[in-house]
């Protein structure tokens, strides 16, 4: 080959530049699909927009980004979600009001397309940074739309390598964009969906009347996962006699017809409970049989206890269909599961017979009653959970009722994979004996 058939040297350099530029786009795409996947994991709308804020900053090499959150009228930011300020940073701006959407922050609102900026300070729509603000020259900004309409704003500032945002950075955080629309509809759409269910669950349980003397709380909180419909339930009533009937219980099922039976159950185990002559496993073994009679199929565990007045104290009668055991909580500080024989869920075999189980309770004893989403997970043995549950309550057992039930379900050991029901009955203590309180 003849010298004059070589490339120049600016043909060298050019191709150079293709092949440093193609393997940077292949990069970025890479980059992209990890991103995509990374965002679209998130369903929590705060995460879900932290995660798109450090996406774009690492994407684009960049040490500043933040998200703007566009308010009811497209015109001003009503949420701001800066990344990337140290904590002296952040120090120097305590007290400043977050960008309401002026100076350049502004344009982007009533411009939506890309902007890229080589020196803020130096464009005539600069508003300039408040007090205390780091100094940032290079922005890159770029609305992200979700349904067709504006919804914020991204912006980024500061390269790394100081050079300033090139057309390469805006094609790739235009990508993240329009992926961010979707994750950030995904996110709404599952906080709607979770709040429907919970709502729709939160009015099928019942409302407790006045239990006086007893005092008595409840808890129930759905499971994480998106428009999970459970089946726990708790219901709690007095009978003429002083007596108080205390039910905890779960349908097998995470889906509306879980709920729907749950629903027809707790009424009518109250409708069987109310007259309060017939032991708790009668109780539960009519239930059954109006189940399998009226054609209901659904596998339930439920526990039924009655707490009667004695001369002395407090007699606890209770039944249980394949439920968790209760937990009792002594005036003494004693902590222990009435470990008991469970019998069968109902919806298995109604001709089965069932036990019941008998408890003095010493004035001012307190009853647990819950479902397994408090103290069950997937990787662990129950007993372990149930393990957990008893100190978390020991810890708590001199606090009030709603302390305490809010303890146990604030620090529960379950994985939050299902729905939980707690019920915390206190019996009256020992000015009231035989449930007469004395003035």
């Amino acid at each position: 080959m003849s010298l004059l058939n070589l490339p120049l040297s600016s043909d060298l350099d050019r191709i150079g530049e293709q092949m440093h530029a193609l393997a940077r786009a292949q990069r970025s795409l890479q980059a992209l699909l990890e991103a995509v996947l990374g965002i679209s994991s998130e369903l929590e709308l705060p995460a879900v927009l932290r995660r798109i804020v450090r996406t774009a900053m690492d994407m684009a090499g960049a040490r500043y980004g933040a998200l703007g959150v566009l308010d009811e009228s497209g015109e001003f930011l009503s949420e701001f979600i800066p990344l990337g300020l140290s904590s002296v940073e952040l120090r120097n701006l305590s007290g400043v009001e977050l960008p309401r959407g002026r100076g350049l922050l502004g344009h982007l609102i009533h411009h939506p397309e890309p902007l890229r900026v080589s020196d803020i300070g130096r464009h005539p729509e600069s508003a300039g940074f408040p007090p205390g603000h780091p100094p940032m020259r290079t922005l890159l900004g770029v609305a992200i739309s979700v349904r067709g309409r504006v919804y914020g704003n991204l912006y980024l500032s500061g390269r790394r390598d100081g050079k300033p945002f090139d057309e390469h950075d805006e094609g790739v955080i235009r990508a993240l964009a329009g992926t961010a629309g979707v994750a950030i509809e995904n996110a709404r759409l599952y906080q709607q969906v979770r709040g429907s269910s919970e709502q729709f669950q939160r009015l099928l349980l019942p409302r407790l009347l006045d239990l006086g003397p007893f005092q008595a709380c409840t808890i129930y909180r759905p499971a994480n996962a998106p428009g999970h419909l459970g089946g726990d339930w708790y219901d709690a009533f007095k009978l003429e006699d002083g007596s108080c009937v205390a039910v905890i219980g779960d349908v097998i099922g995470h889906d509306l017809e879980a709920a729907a039976s749950m629903s027809q159950i707790r009424n009518m185990l109250r409708a069987l409970s109310f007259d309060g002559r017939t032991p708790p496993s009668t109780e539960l073994s009519r239930l059954d049989r109006i189940m399998l009679a009226t054609g209901g199929n659904a596998v339930t565990t439920a526990c039924v206890a009655r707490i009667e007045p004695v001369y002395e104290g407090w007699i606890m009668r209770w039944s249980n269909a394949g439920h968790p055991p209760p937990l009792v909580l002594l005036p003494d500080g004693q902590v222990l599961y009435l470990e008991a024989e469970p019998g069968i869920p109902l919806g298995v075999d109604a001709d089965m017979p069932r036990p019941d189980h008998t408890y003095a309770l010493p004035p001012g004893s307190t009853v647990v009653m819950y479902t397994d989403g408090l103290v069950e997970r997937h990787d662990e043995p129950l007993d372990r959970g149930l393990e957990s549950l008893a100190a978390t309550a020991g810890r708590h057992a001199g606090d009030g009722v709603d302390d305490l039930c809010a303890a146990l379900a604030d620090h529960h050991p379950g994985d939050g994979h299902d729905d939980l029901a707690v019920l915390v009955l206190r019996v009256p203590g020992p000015g009231c004996p035989g449930g007469v309180c004395s003035s």
